[in-house]
């Protein structure tokens, strides 16, 4: 199936990298589904085409709604062929020492970042063993393969996404879909600057100097890899997690 002709649901697409890949997705011709909890009116204004796509309600943590929000897209476009698992606790987070965290944030973090990655895989993949094709995009984080100190709840969230790329990929080879993850550094984002708050300029600083290449990472910098992991170029490849940080670590 032609690129052009394929539909794509983009989770978390209110702003951020979640906007900038609904955005990208309509730039290379796919039909896009973006959904959040609200706020998408700025996400459909920025399509060419905006009836040529979708802004769907979600909260990724209630599969009830995750299961509304694969059956809006089914209904209006007939087939879901990729899905971006973008929607995640970031920004809203408090840092602190690892004794010291919140157990309400914990379990919030763990019930957005790992089940309701898990939730949006299990409401399309019946759609996707029905067709026999998909691929799934999961969005972990350079925190979970370096260890982010004073950042537990979401390193451990971001770890446990890495751990179900892997997982699914294995069982759903032989249906055809593949599953992979990409795990940014820290992008230039509202939910960047909220998390590292008055301490924002000295991190991006410091996270800069840790990279080979030594230049902040803005959203357009990170597309083009989800563009890929979605897309056909990347047919034969499943089960893997892309590190796109500007050369921090090597797997």
């Amino acid at each position: 199936m032609a690129e052009n002709s394929k539909t794509v649901i983009v989770t978390g697409a209110a702003r951020g990298l979640g906007q900038a890949y609904g955005w990208a997705f309509a730039e290379q011709g796919w039909r896009v589904v973006v959904a959040d909890r609200d706020g998408l009116d700025q996400t459909m204004e920025g399509f060419q085409n905006p009836d040529n796509h979708l802004a769907l309600p979600v909260d990724i943590a209630d599969i009830a709604s995750v299961q509304a929000m694969v059956a809006g897209a089914i209904d209006k476009f007939g087939a879901v062929d990729a899905l971006i698992n973008n929607a995640g606790l970031y920004g809203a987070l408090t840092g602190g020492r690892a004794e010291d965290i919140d157990e309400a944030e914990w379990d919030r973090c763990m019930a957005v970042n790992v089940k309701g990655t898990w939730n949006c895989c299990r409401a399309i993949i019946p759609h996707m063993r029905s067709q026999t094709s998909g691929a799934i995009v999961n969005v972990a984080s350079l925190a979970a393969v370096m260890g982010m100190p004073y950042g537990l709840h979401y390193t451990t969230s971001k770890a446990a996404v890495i751990g179900m790329t892997r997982a699914l990929a294995r069982e759903l080879g032989r249906d055809s879909i593949r599953v992979n993850c990409i795990a940014p550094t820290a992008v230039n984002t509202e939910g960047t600057a909220e998390f590292f708050g008055d301490v924002l300029d000295k991190q991006m600083d410091a996270v800069v100097k840790s990279q080979s290449l030594r230049q902040a990472l803005e959203p357009e910098d990170v597309v083009g890899t989800v563009l890929y992991l979605a897309g056909d170029a990347s047919k034969l490849i499943t089960g893997q997690t892309i590190m796109v940080d500007g050369g921090t670590v090597f797997l």
